[in-house]
């Protein structure tokens, strides 16, 4: 998003136009963006037998898949609706890697039904596919046991976590594989969202290359992702080429080892998308109290949670005065709960009618949204090549109570 003249845009179009065009609130993202972030982690990720597995549930809209499709990716499915949609979009079975967290046998079997790549993170689910699939090759994920920093609902590398085999375990896990004459073709672990340090994710790419020496019928490692991603501006994005020089160097010891080439597979999902998108919401009220001044918008964490949920920081504009007096607000929301986006934020002076704009929207905000206080789900709008796409509309009431039996 760039302000020229008076006028914000993205890609070229006029964002306020955009907004009398499709209503508000509105999921607004830039292919362009998105193209270009997929563009520069292949860049850095560069050599040969590099599979960049987009994790979908960051933003799951299948004329998003379909770019990324285009584009070259792969997929990283967590459930079998993903996995449906990533097919819906063109994905073959071969292009997705399913990585479930406490899931139902069947979806493990609809998963084999559907040819794609198997990730398991629990021993149970591991003794299962030795029974019902004996002969499907499985990736499993590990636990590194490292915690990579950020806010602690998404830090799931640590001993604490529900996600992944423990390192601990692992003598147990190779056991069960040689009784059971499991194939394992993958060796995988995934951190955490959004880690801070480069360092923490490289120490914990330093277990999984550590771990995979255990395992000598290995085709491919995936280090997963947790990219930082610059919510405020002054922070230093993930150093991609100082990540990639140092898996480069631990795959090539391991390709050695082997005695053939390892493949590797990354999986980010908010470092392609979360830059790309603009949540745009309209001002309802402002409200004077005693101690503080009130935004609220029409809108709350049924459209977007993040903020409340992970004490997100989003960076606000008002897309309407961009050159007015700086002003501080308690910018909320209209649910009937606590849903304040931010507090004592600086923002150009806003009146009732402004649009402001959430940036960093791209990840995570249009999927996490709800139907709460019984109020409807905005729409998505994708703009490819200077032209916007409504992908997905405005809900309506009678979306709202189609599934209801009276």
């Amino acid at each position: 998003m760039e302000l020229k003249g008076q006028v914000y845009q993205l890609d070229g179009l006029d964002i306020l136009d955009l907004v009398e065009k499709y209503g508000d609130p509105l999921y607004l993202y830039s292919g362009e963006t998105m193209q270009q972030n997929f563009r520069k982690l292949q860049a850095a990720f560069h050599w040969d037998n590099v599979h960049i597995m987009y994790a979908c549930k960051a933003l799951t809209n299948v004329s998003v898949l379909k770019l990324f499709k285009k584009w070259g990716s792969g997929l990283d499915a967590v459930s079998v609706e993903e996995i449906r949609l990533g097919k819906m979009a063109g994905f073959s079975g071969s292009e997705i890697i399913f990585t479930p967290s406490m899931v139902r046998e069947e979806d493990y079997d609809f998963a084999v039904e559907e040819g794609v790549r198997v990730n398991v993170g629990d021993l149970s689910a591991l003794e299962y596919m030795s029974c019902a699939h004996p002969e499907y090759p499985l990736c499993i994920r590990i636990n590194p046991h490292i915690y990579a920093g950020g806010h602690h609902k998404i830090s799931v590398g640590h001993e604490h976590s529900k996600f992944g085999i423990s390192i601990f375990q692992l003598e147990e896990m190779l056991e069960l594989i040689k009784s059971r004459g499991i194939r394992v073709e993958g060796l995988h672990m995934h951190a955490g969202s959004d880690i801070q340090d480069d360092n923490h994710y490289l120490r914990a790419i330093d277990v999984l290359f550590e771990v995979a020496k255990s395992f000598k019928d290995l085709n491919y490692i995936d280090i997963g992702s947790g990219f930082k991603t610059m919510y405020k501006k002054w922070q230093e994005p993930s150093n991609l080429e100082k990540i990639a020089v140092h898996v480069k160097v631990k795959l090539d010891e391991l390709s050695e080892a082997f005695d053939r080439k390892i493949e590797l597979l990354l999986e980010p999902g908010k470092l392609l998308v979360s830059d790309a998108g603009f949540f745009l919401a309209r001002v309802n009220t402002v409200k004077p109290s005693a101690r503080k001044l009130f935004l609220g918008l029409n809108t709350g964490f049924n459209h977007f949670v993040r903020p409340m949920l992970y004490d997100a920081f989003h960076e606000i504009v008002n897309l309407s005065n961009p050159d007015g007096d700086k002003v501080s607000y308690e910018v909320v929301g209209y649910i009937c709960e606590t849903d304040t986006f931010a507090k004592e934020r600086i923002i150009d002076r806003a009146k009732v009618g402004d649009i402001l704009a959430f940036c960093n929207a791209g990840a995570y905000g249009y999927h996490m949204a709800s139907n709460y206080n019984s109020k409807l789900r905005p729409p998505e709008v994708l703009i490819v090549k200077g032209e916007d796409h409504l992908i997905r509309r405005r809900e309506t009431f009678s979306d709202l109570i189609s599934t209801l039996v009276t």
